[in-house]
């Protein structure tokens, strides 16, 4: 639930490499690389599975598991678990909220004062200021461990009595800080208002327009056995199965679980602008501007970005045992759903990005031609060749003798690349823009092309790749 430890552990696992798919419908090209780019990583990682699933044209093309759900007894993981998603939970907690105010029970611009006055600063604070982290109120579980305190029961009450009467982190609006607490406090609204639960408004008002029938409640008690098992590692020693948070801390912050078969139906409906209104999901999806005029990128329970060209929803998730990463991109209609059983991680969200820019590449139709050719020109570079017909004018002007010469001298020692793969492509300026990574055993370098309509290039630009 708190924001996911950037830290990748190498350390092997033996595990089966894929389950059975529920749908396959994407590309066999795509659905081949979602195979190698998910086994990959959880042989890297360790990570004991992940479970994948794919939008495309603004349907569910893909769903697939990797590794083991459980690991004693070893127990393959299946597109049919549930996995704990953590903070993306946050995006519906959001979406609560803005339903009622659909129905006029509320207001984004209510000020907290209304619902808890006793809390700090109440009457300065809105309910779209605790939604953007915007707040000021102090997040109660930014560790990446479970607090003895937090294997105990608690209320929502004992969790604002705690945190949300402490003196604020900073003036509302002023700065962004992520804080599980402001959703504690979004889901005691929630209930305050509607008489129900954030997960009973869920199950009343928003999985069945979905069709999600089977959303799990991990507020109230783990994942039963046929799903997946949460797991923990100290350091490089082996995973172990993780201890589950009390009752009550999860609430309106990081409770559900689900398959990512249903995350993604989730994703349609934003995408389709379906079960909000228009301008419900446009406040979601817009980036808060904080009091000095920076934009936050953030919006109501959700990232607001950009993966290279491509418009990003997005949001990760951790609660004990279990990581997770949700990326839409709307303009696109697609949309990646990758969770996994292992905390303090981000192989999830290493997943998903390679997954979206491998579904961009996809739809880049020249891509293979193009990465081809960049091969070809490459090694002609390094012995000092160039065919001269390939590039434009402006292209042929650049290669003059210095440049020749230098690309000979400093890429020939460096030899045969050990992988040269397309990262990322957009149109620019009428051209068609590309980058590529290569990668030799002690150096790593990027290629930057931009090709015009009639296939010539106009760019062809080797430099050292950042860090």
């Amino acid at each position: 639930m708190h924001p996911i430890c950037r830290i990748l552990f190498i350390f092997a696992l033996a595990a089966p490499l894929a389950s059975v798919a529920r749908a396959v419908d994407a590309p066999p090209d795509l659905a081949a690389k979602i195979d190698e780019i998910a086994s990959d990583a959880l042989k890297q990682s360790g990570v004991p599975s992940a479970s994948i699933a794919l939008v495309r044209d603004g349907k569910l093309v893909y769903v697939h598991a990797y590794g083991y759900a459980r690991l004693e007894p070893k127990t393959p993981a299946t597109p049919m678990m549930r996995y704990s998603i953590g903070s993306i939970s946050k995006e519906f907690t959001a979406a609560a909220i803005l339903m009622l105010q659909e129905q006029g029970k509320l207001s984004l611009d209510d000020k907290i004062a209304k619902f808890f006055p006793d809390l700090t600063d109440a009457n300065k604070i809105t309910l779209r200021q605790i939604l953007s982290h915007t707040s000021g109120y102090q997040d109660y579980w930014p560790q990446d461990y479970l607090m003895p305190e937090m294997r105990k029961a608690t209320t929502p009450q004992q969790i604002m009595d705690g945190w949300a009467k402490k003196p604020l982190d900073f003036a509302p609006g002023s700065q962004w800080q992520y804080s599980n607490t402001g959703y504690v406090i979004a889901g005691a609204i929630v209930q305050k208002v509607s008489g129900k639960t954030p997960f009973e408004f869920l199950q009343a008002n928003v999985f069945p327009q979905l069709g999600i029938s089977d959303a799990y409640n991990t507020n109230l008690k783990a994942l039963p056995d046929s799903d997946a098992r949460g797991y923990s590692r100290n350091a490089l020693g082996p995973l172990r199965p993780s201890p589950k948070e009390g009752v009550n801390w999860m609430f309106g912050a990081g409770e559900l679980a689900m398959t990512p078969g249903d995350l993604a139906k989730w994703d349609i409906a934003m995408i389709d602008q379906r079960v909000l209104q228009p301008a419900s999901w446009r406040a979601m999806e817009t980036t808060i501007v904080l009091n000095d005029g920076v934009a936050a990128n953030y919006g109501l329970g959700v990232f607001v970005g950009r993966l290279d060209s491509h418009r990003m929803i997005s949001h990760d998730g951790e609660v004990m045992g279990f990581t997770a990463t949700n990326l839409i991109f709307p303009d696109d209609r697609a949309a990646v759903v990758v969770l996994t059983n292992q905390d303090a991680v981000d192989t999830s969200g290493e997943i998903a990005k390679k997954i979206a820019q491998s579904l961009f590449d996809v739809q880049d139709s020249a891509a293979n031609r193009a990465l081809v050719e960049a091969k070809q020109i490459f090694a002609g570079l390094q012995q000092g060749k160039l065919d001269r017909a390939l590039l434009t004018a402006n292209c042929n002007s650049y290669f003059d003798d210095t440049a020749r010469k230098d690309y000979r001298q400093s890429l020939a020692p460096l030899g045969t690349p050990s992988s040269f793969e397309q990262k990322a492509w957009r149109q620019r300026g009428g051209m068609t823009m590309r980058r590529y990574e290569i990668d030799f055993p002690k150096r790593k370098l990027e290629l930057v092309t931009y090709t015009m309509p009639d296939g010539k290039l106009e760019q062809y630009i080797v430099s050292a790749a950042g860090d």
